[in-house]
């Protein structure tokens, strides 16, 4: 007797996506008919059976949500989560929170295994290798099938759908200008997010206020390796003479904190320190870093009540994506005057 085989076991021998290989076992149009008498061919060799519950559950409402997050030891993604959860309890639903760990293929196949499993919808924010190879098929797919989404934090515009997004360049900005007011010129920006969409909107704020004021310089230092930030920054601090940093990432200010302390720098008599991120290192760290707060928990509640409205809307308009804008706030502790 032949073993009984999955979805996800077809898909992998034929070195195809569990979505192709169901839209294949029902003769979808989007699918070429020789990939489609492939599947048919392997599955009648294995007399596949598409299983019942998961034929029940795909065509009604699962009250579950997929959760995509790119990491879970950060502070902010962490207290998004929270949000989340609680406002879809209150409504009724579920969470499946995946963790990419920064990886495009891993988000790639959550997305598959979370569409197949039958969430309502998604709630995510980009990977950060997805951010750099620009590569969203694995999205455009979702929204082929009308699966609603919501981006949040790291979103991509080639993806039609809503967002909750922090005004990061904005906030950058107010970060600067308090920075220069209170008397800084030389003022380092450093983060190991420069090339995500975040990064690229806090820097080029900085940029910007510090372009309109002849008398202070800006220095970047874009850390590649997270495993030798510490040694990146010490040395950065010992080359340069500066009298303020920005950190666009809540660790590389308190790493920069450490390192300053160790070199022998008064903060914020010589050294000025702001970072993004109200979290556990901003609170604890020594002296207390002034930071961005991004009001974490509010913009995952905010991301989950657009998807629940989404999926609890009874209109029959044409479905318009929208944006929201979380307003950030910055909180003065003792790194800063």
């Amino acid at each position: 007797m032949r073993k009984k085989v999955t979805l996800k076991q077809l898909a992998k021998e034929l070195n195809l996506s569990i979505s192709t290989v169901s839209k294949s076992l029902k003769n979808d149009s989007e699918i070429s008919e020789k990939t489609i008498n492939r599947v048919h061919e392997l599955a009648n060799f294995y007399n596949y059976k598409p299983n019942a519950l998961a034929v029940s559950l795909k065509s009604n409402k699962t009250n579950t949500i997929g959760v995509l997050l790119p990491e879970i030891l950060n502070h902010f993604f962490a207290k998004v989560l929270f949000g989340i959860e609680q406002e879809a309890s209150q409504k009724g639903y579920k969470i499946v929170t995946c963790i990419t760990n920064e990886s495009y293929q891993k988000e790639v196949e959550y997305v598959e295994m979370l569409n197949y499993s039958s969430v309502d919808g998604f709630i995510l924010a980009l990977s950060q290798e997805t951010q750099v190879l620009n590569k969203l098929d694995h999205f455009k797919e979702l929204k082929r099938d009308n699966v609603p989404i919501v981006m949040f934090d790291r979103v991509s515009e080639e993806i039609d759908c809503d967002k909750v997004i922090v005004d990061d360049k904005h906030a950058s900005k107010t970060a600067i200008q308090h920075l220069i007011k209170t008397g800084c010129k030389k003022i380092a920006v450093i983060s190991t997010i420069f090339d995500l969409s975040v990064g690229k909107l806090r820097i080029e704020g900085a940029r910007e206020v510090v372009s309109a004021h002849e008398e202070v310089s800006l220095i970047e230092l874009p850390i590649t390796n997270v495993e030798t930030e510490e040694k990146e920054i010490e040395s950065f601090l010992k080359k340069n003479k500066i009298d303020a940093v920005l950190g666009l990432d809540e660790t590389a200010a308190a790493v920069a904190i450490n390192m300053s302390n160790k070199l022998g720098y008064k903060i914020p008599k010589e050294i000025s320190v702001i970072g993004f991120t109200d979290g556990l290192l901003s609170k604890h760290s020594y002296p207390k870093l002034s930071t961005v707060s991004q009001h974490a928990e509010d913009l995952g509640a905010k991301a989950a009540r657009m998807l629940l409205d989404r999926l609890e809307s009874t209109s029959e308009e044409k479905y318009q994506p929208t944006t929201e804008i979380v307003k950030t706030s910055l909180i003065l502790r003792d790194s800063t005057n």
